[in-house]
Order: C-alpha cells, then structure tokens, then sequence
C-alpha cells in the first residue's frame, strides 16, 4: 500500500498535485508533458472549469481530507484581517525610485537575452520592492526615515499589550525582526526571539509559554511557522506576505492549535500601492486553486 500525508496537497501548482497521485497510483494522470498540456495549463491559466472538474473527479476517490474543524471540535474561533498601511513620503520616494530602476533594467535585459535569462533580475527586483515595502533600512542602513508599516505595527503591538495579550510576530526576512526587535527594545517590552540561526529553540519558546511577563515573540516564518505550541499566543502579526498563503497559514496556527481557549485574532500588513498588493492576488488565485480541486466532501 502506498499513502502520503500532507497538510498542503497543492502548495504552488497542480503539478504538486501530479507528483503525489503518480507516486500513489502511477500512470493515474499520465507522464508530465500529458499532465502539464491536459490539465496545468487550462486550469492555471485560463480558468477552465470544465477541466478543473475532471481533475478533481479523477483524485477524489484517493483524498481524504480532515479539516481541523473537524477534528478539534472544541477549538474556538479565528479571526483572520488585513491590515492596509500607508507609506511615508520618503519611503514612497525610494521605493518608486527602486521600482522604476529594476524596471529598466530588467526590460532592456529580456530585449537582450530574453525573459528566462531574465529571471534572477526579476526575482532581485521583486525582493527589493518586498523588502522596501517594509522598511527601507532593511536595503539601505543609512536610511535615516520612517517606515509607515513600522509606526503602525509599532501602535498596534502597544494596543494589544495593553489590553493584555500575547503576541507572536511573524516575518521572513531576519533584516525586518531585527528592525521589529530594536523598536521593540527601545519600548523597554520583554521579548523571545527566533530564527533560524537560534541555539536556544527550545529554551525561547519556554521563556515565552511560562513567563507571564513576555508578551511579544518574534519569529522568522522559515524558523517558526509550524513544529511549535504556542497556546499562550492569542494574536498574531504577518509582518509580509509570502508567495504562498499556506506558509502564513501554518505560522498562524501555532497559536490557533488544539490547547487555545481564546479566540485568535491574525493581521497581514499590506502597504498600500506596493508588489505585497499583487502577492495578495497570487494567495487568492492559489487559495481557489487548492479549495476547486482538494475538497472530499
């Protein structure tokens, strides 16, 4: 017998789908080049629905699938929002400056070599603008200004700590939680921190479930995002949104996870106007994607 167990059956394409039916059932849904003609490319790119159900007619009789809300019956509720922020006047500047510099660049590049020659520039390109979305320091350590994102976490984290919470805060770039972290130290508020260079996993996460004075816990989403119980959390921060909204889904749930008795509240910074708008986008069409094909009702 032959089983694989996962908590993302797609994570970025159908392909992912493809991989896991073949080693379960080889030949169910043909070679790759079949696959990728029949099904990946009507499907991804043009919507077609008619192919989406066959697909799914196909694989349904091999899933099953059991939702947590299923399973932790007695779990409560989770409240997902996203937050809009704004950016200041001079990290607007410097981000348009960025965007309108790689643009160039990576135009006159695809006219020479051609788009897959291109695509290490691009993907610079889409990192710098993530990353100045955040904060432009995180590019420029000279920067002297402010970041809108980070005067709005910085009055959100105040918020729910006065009111009483936990919080776990979550990015993927270790440059922005060291930003977080001295904003964070210059408030004078007691923290734990990981990410993926930390000795210490185990004794962070300890100081954060047992000392009632830490409140706040900054984590790197690679680090962090799933393999930790973190029950005492009831809020928790994306600080940037990943490619992938299952990542982020995982990372929330070390807080939403069987042992929480209060509702858990999530926020996803997006700063207005920037590329985290378009990786919004991307989430949603891969969500659709995963909710049309994987579901076994």
């Amino acid at each position: 017998y032959r089983l694989t167990l996962t908590g993302t059956p797609l994570e970025n394409t159908t392909m992912d789908l493809w991989s896991q039916i073949t080693f379960i059932n080889p030949g169910l849904l043909g070679g790759q080049t079949f696959f990728k003609n029949e099904f990946q490319i009507p499907i991804e790119k043009r919507n077609d629905e008619s192919k989406t159900k066959k697909l799914n007619a196909i694989i349904k009789p091999f899933l099953l699938r059991r939702l947590k809300s299923q399973v932790a019956t007695d779990l409560p509720e989770k409240v997902e929002n996203i937050y809009y922020t704004n950016m200041t006047v001079e990290q607007e500047k410097k981000y348009d400056e960025a965007k309108s510099f790689y643009r160039h660049k990576i135009l006159d590049l695809i006219d020479k070599d051609g788009i897959n020659s291109s695509r290490m520039m691009i993907l610079e390109g889409l990192t710098k603008l993530r990353q100045l979305s955040n904060h432009p320091k995180m590019i420029d350590p000279m920067y002297e200004g402010d970041s809108g994102k980070l005067e709005d976490v910085s009055h959100m984290l105040e918020s729910a700590l006065m009111e009483g919470h936990k919080l776990l805060i979550f990015s993927q770039f270790v440059k922005h939680l060291d930003i977080v972290r001295e904003m964070v130290k210059s408030k004078k508020i007691p923290f734990a921190y990981l990410d993926g260079s930390s000795n210490d996993r185990k004794e962070q996460v300890e100081k954060f479930n047992k000392d009632p004075n830490v409140k706040v816990f900054l984590i790197s989403i690679k680090a962090g995002g799933l393999g930790l119980n973190l029950t005492e959390a009831d809020y928790v921060f994306i600080l940037d949104p990943w490619w992938n909204p299952a990542v982020e889904a995982q990372a929330m749930d070390r807080a939403h996870r069987i042992g929480q008795k209060r509702k858990v509240f999530s926020y996803k910074f997006i700063t207005r106007n920037t590329v985290e708008e378009k990786i919004l986008q991307l989430q949603k069409h891969k969500l659709k994607l995963s909710e049309n094909l994987v579901q076994t009702e």
